[in-house]
C-alpha cells in the first residue's frame, strides 16, 4: 500500500475549473466476495481506510456491491437499492465523496454502473457502460452516455473495465471539461492472461498522457471463481506519465495520491477540437451533446435518494 503526491508538469495552462486545486483521491483494490452483504462489508472497511488517509474521493471497483462473478439474473431492484443507500450512509458517514461500481436498475433493463455519491452521501451521478463484454451482454444493457459529472467542483468523466479500449469516450469528456478520469475495472481471466496483464502494458499512462489528465483506476485482485483472476495493478497516474500510486497483484489495497489540479490542463483535448479545421464544428457540435447527454444522467436508474 502506498501513499503519494504529485508535482506533474502537463504543458502549464489553467484547468478549465480554474486555479491551482488539489484534490486527495484513493483508488480501492477489492478482492470480491460471493455475497452483497460481505461485499458492503468489505467496502465498509476499505472505506474507513481511505477516510483515514483523508482521500476526498475514494474510487472501488466494477461491480463492486455484488462481485463480478454474481448471479446476475437472481438480482433484484430491492437489493441493489438496499445496497446503494447503503454506500450512501457511508459516504455521509466519512464525509467523502464515493465512486462505486454497480448493478442499477432502471429504463427496463440491468446496467453495469458506476454510481457517484457526494460528501453528504446523496447519488449525484450514474454512468451506464456503453461497450459490453461478451459476458456483460449476458445480462447487461449499453448504455448511452458519455460520463461527465463533477466531484467537488472539479469536472470528471469516467470508463468501465472493458471501455478503455475506446479513447474517444474520454476525448469527448475532456474535451466538455473533464480534467480527472476515473476507471472502475474487474478482471475476470483465465490466470494466464490475467498474469500477462500484470505487466503495465494497459494503455492507462498513454490515456492520461495524451489527454493531459489524471488516471484513477481501481481493479479487483486474485481470483474472482470459476477459474477466473483479476491482475490488480490498481493505480493512479499523471499528466506527466508518473505513476503517483500502484497497489500489487495479490491483496487488497488503499492507494491514494494529491492530484495538484492546475497540471491537468486537458490542453491536448481542446487543441484537438480547433484543428484540423474542417472539423473544428462537428467536434464542438459533439461536444454540446456530451454535455446534454450527461445531465440527464440520474434519469430513469433505480438510485437513492437521487437528485439532478
Amino acid at each position: 500500500m502506498r501513499t503519494c503526491s504529485t508535482s506533474s508538469s502537463a504543458e502549464s495552462q489553467p484547468a478549465r475549473d480554474g486555479g491551482a486545486r488539489r484534490l486527495r483521491v484513493a483508488a480501492v483494490q477489492m478482492r470480491f466476495l460471493p455475497t452483497i452483504d460481505g461485499n458492503l462489508a468489505a467496502i465498509e472497511r476499505l472505506l474507513a481506510a481511505a477516510a483515514r488517509r483523508r482521500a476526498d474521493a475514494v474510487l472501488f471497483p466494477e461491480c463492486a456491491t455484488t462481485g463480478y462473478g454474481y448471479d446476475f439474473a437472481r438480482l433484484r431492484p430491492a437489493e441493489v437499492r438496499a445496497a446503494l443507500e447503503a454506500v450512501g450512509r457511508l459516504a455521509a458517514r466519512h464525509g467523502t465523496n464515493v465512486l462505486v461500481g454497480s448493478p442499477v436498475f432502471g429504463r427496463g433493463g440491468l446496467y453495469n454502473g458506476l454510481v457517484v455519491f457526494d460528501r453528504r452521501g446523496r447519488a449525484t451521478h450514474c454512468y451506464a457502460k456503453c461497450h459490453l463484454t461478451e459476458m456483460d451482454r449476458s445480462h447487461f444493457t449499453p448504455g448511452n452516455a458519455v460520463s461527465l459529472f463533477e466531484i467537488d467542483g472539479i469536472a470528471a468523466t469516467s470508463v468501465i473495465c472493458h471501455e478503455r479500449r475506446y479513447p474517444e469516450l474520454v476525448r469527448l469528456a475532456v474535451m466538455a471539461g473533464a480534467r480527472i478520469l476515473f476507471h472502475p475495472n474487474a478482471g475476470m481471466d483465465p490466470l494466464a492472461v490475467s498474469r500477462k496483464k500484470r505487466c503495465g502494458k494497459d494503455g492507462i499512462v498513454a490515456r492520461a498522457f495524451e489527454n493531459a489528465i489524471y488516471y484513477v483506476f481501481a481493479n479487483s485482485v486474485g481470483p474472482q471463481g470459476q477459474g477466473r483472476w483479476s491482475a490488480g495493478d490498481s493505480k493512479i497516474v499523471g499528466p506527466d506519465e508518473k505513476v503517483l500510486a500502484l497497489a500489487d497483484n495479490h491483496g487488497e489495497a488503499v492507494i491514494a495520491a494529491d492530484l495538484d489540479m492546475s497540471q491537468a490542463t486537458g490542453v491536448y483535448a481542446r487543441r484537438g477540437m480547433e484543428g484540423p479545421r474542417f472539423l473544428a464544428a462537428r467536434w464542438k457540435q459533439m461536444v454540446r451533446a456530451v454535455t446534454k447527454q450527461a445531465a440527464r444522467s440520474l434519469r430513469g436508474f433505480d438510485l437513492p435518494e437521487a437528485r439532478g
